[in-house]
């Protein structure tokens, strides 16, 4: 019951409310109130503040996460490492949105005729990384720079390009641009580069694909990567390059738990992945 409560408090820490935690999680509202309230009387201190719809942790709360945090995660993968998967055990895929639709959709789709127990999940790049390192996920699919020490395998498989999409020629570097999220893991390093150029992030949103769509619109020049531009089959005459630009790639990796490799499924999995990249 005291892990039970902790992974709750874990979720419920990243959501930041009841709702969207008993969704995550499987559970109704109720019962992740109720898991706090045991964790709560377990512990002897107070760990949630209502706050409007959503909740507040308190600093005993903040303090637990801290220090249990990533040794629950990994106490949770070393278990899930020890799990053998059958047939019809279910094998998670946790990707990008993004690299998931430019890159693999047409082969899982044919993948999926002959292992019909893959669950594909999208999240951004730390939640991947947090959901392979606990073994909610058995493999990640994701972009950006990973943190400095993980307890995984990461395979490279390449760095993805930008091109500036826009409605109209472009014949030199526009001075506002949209871009997605500069604090995303996916693009932080963007944001010095864009600086350097004197480039002004006009909108910063959550999808490429509205970034996109904004610029084939009119409204700005967006930076776009190349999985987005084959998903949305952008037409060449829409997308730019530039020199300067260069150097805003971001990496691509397949990351999974070096004894989940061992399982024959998720291991084939993984091969038929990767080919795609060679």
């Amino acid at each position: 019951m005291l892990l039970e409560g902790i992974e709750t408090l874990l979720v419920l820490a990243e959501e930041g409310t009841m709702s969207r935690t008993g969704s995550r999680l499987y559970i109704s509202q109720s019962a992740v109130s109720k898991r706090i309230a045991k964790l709560e009387a377990t512990l002897g201190t107070k760990l949630i503040i209502p706050a409007g719809r959503l909740i507040k942790l308190t600093p005993d709360a903040h303090a637990l996460i801290k220090n249990v945090g990533p040794s629950f995660n990994e106490v949770r993968g070393l278990i899930f490492e020890h799990q053998n998967l059958d047939d019809q055990s279910i094998i998670t895929l946790d990707c990008s949105e993004t690299l998931v639709a430019g890159y693999l959709a047409n082969a899982l789709g044919t993948y999926f005729q002959k292992d019909k127990y893959i669950s594909i999940t999208t999240h951004h790049t730390p939640v991947i990384v947090e959901n392979v390192q606990s073994g909610k996920a058995s493999i990640g699919f994701c972009a950006g720079h990973l943190p400095a020490q993980y307890n995984f395998v990461a395979e490279h498989l390449m760095d993805e390009p930008f091109k500036l999409v826009f409605n109209q020629p472009l014949t030199a570097l526009p001075k506002a641009i949209v871009v997605n999220d500069l604090k995303n893991p996916s693009n932080i390093s963007q944001a010095a580069v864009l600086q350097k150029l004197g480039i002004t992030p006009l909108m910063e949103m959550d999808s490429y694909t509205a970034s996109a769509q904004l610029a084939l619109a009119g409204m700005a020049p967006a930076l776009v990567p190349q999985s987005i531009v084959k998903t949305l089959s952008i037409d060449d005459k829409y997308c730019f390059e530039f020199t300067e630009l260069a150097e805003l790639t971001r990496p691509i990796y397949l990351i999974y738990r070096q004894n989940s490799y061992k399982q024959p499924r998720v291991k084939n999995l993984v091969e038929t992945i990767t080919n795609l990249f060679t």
